[in-house]
């Protein structure tokens, strides 16, 4: 196995609200538990509003009111040792930020500045991370990445609003990519894309993920387009992990219900037509989730027990983990 780049344990990130005198907690990051190796690609699926993006911007140190880190950690490795990351103070996390962590977000516009050129982007952001730069000097390097990865090198004079959507997100990706990084963290690149694009984007992310032998941890809604690039996913359900295995192990043999019905929800190009599954009911609202297994009130499988503990989070065997009382099978 490689070595671990970013690992957790029991992190907890709530968002702490005040409303009118009165505070309220939304655990929308409890108890993850997460160890990503070296040039893997993992993936994290889930519905709307199950914690992905919040998971995100922990990892990734960009944590803003009304959102708190409440408990856990978080270890990036340099080099032979591990950093705890919760430990360091802000310029030290900014400084790991883009260089040994970035991030690749749902759409291009939250990092391209709509009234400046693709180059003075580039430009100012190799100018406030690498130090002895001159701008020339920044903009020849934003030069031959853009080449190494593929784009062609007048894409630097254009404005946003003169690219494509999927050539915006490619310029996204590659400047994610710019420093070279030990992970890059792509929160649902490919939303509002069409399949074609979508395809294009995913091949760039995986072209620059062996080039650079770095670690992607892929977060989206369809579970599909996670398996076809990642090497383990994690199913996440309101707040928490439910299931972690390999891509083939989650899609030939899901072990927890939600996994299951997520699977079982996309339709398949192969064998007979079927009625696709569907799940009833919404996610719990984090505010006041139901006790015991937050996925009972949806379950198909649901015990009494199901509805008064919380599972364990456990391997069922070879590696493939489950918080269920009573999964879907186990050999």
């Amino acid at each position: 196995m490689n070595a671990t780049v970013l690992r957790t344990e029991e992190l907890k990130a709530f968002y702490v609200l005040e409303e009118f005198g009165t505070q309220k907690i939304a655990k929308a990051v409890n108890e993850v538990n997460l160890d990503v190796q070296e040039n893997e690609v993992y993936g994290i699926a889930g519905e709307s509003g199950c914690g992905k993006t919040t998971l995100l911007k922990t990892l990734f140190g960009a944590i803003e009111r009304p959102l708190r880190l409440i408990g856990g950690r978080i270890f990036y490795r340099m080099l032979d040792d591990e950093i705890d990351v919760t430990a360091l103070g802000p310029e030290e996390k900014r400084r790991l930020r883009w260089e040994y962590i970035s991030y690749v977000p749902q759409g291009s516009m939250s990092v391209l500045n709509p009234v400046s050129r693709v180059k003075t982007t580039y430009r100012d952001f190799i100018g406030s991370h690498v130090s002895g730069k001159t701008r020339d000097e920044a903009l020849r390097v934003a030069g031959t990445q853009i080449v190494e990865l593929g784009l062609p090198p007048n894409i630097l004079d254009a404005y946003p609003h003169q690219l494509s959507g999927g050539m915006r997100q490619r310029v996204t990706i590659a400047l994610a990519a710019l420093l070279k990084p030990r992970i890059i963290i792509a929160d649902e690149p490919t939303t509002a894309l069409d399949v074609i694009v979508q395809d294009r984007v995913l091949r760039k992310l995986e072209e620059i993920q062996r080039r650079l032998d770095m670690a992607l941890i892929y977060i989206s809604h369809d579970i599909a387009v996670i398996a076809e690039v990642s090497d383990r996913i994690g199913v996440m359900y309101a707040g928490r992990m439910a299931e972690l295995a390999s891509s083939v192990e989650v899609f030939e043999r899901p072990l927890h219900p939600y996994t299951y019905a997520l699977i079982g929800a996309f339709p398949s190009i192969k064998g007979e037509k079927k009625a696709l599954n569907t799940l009833p009911g919404e996610p719990p609202d984090l505010l006041s989730p139901p006790p015991g297994c937050r996925f009972h009130p949806r379950c198909f499988r649901a015990l009494d027990v199901c509805r008064e503990e919380q599972p364990a989070f456990r391997d069922h065997g070879g590696g493939h983990y489950a918080a269920c009382w009573n999964p879907v099978e186990v050999d």
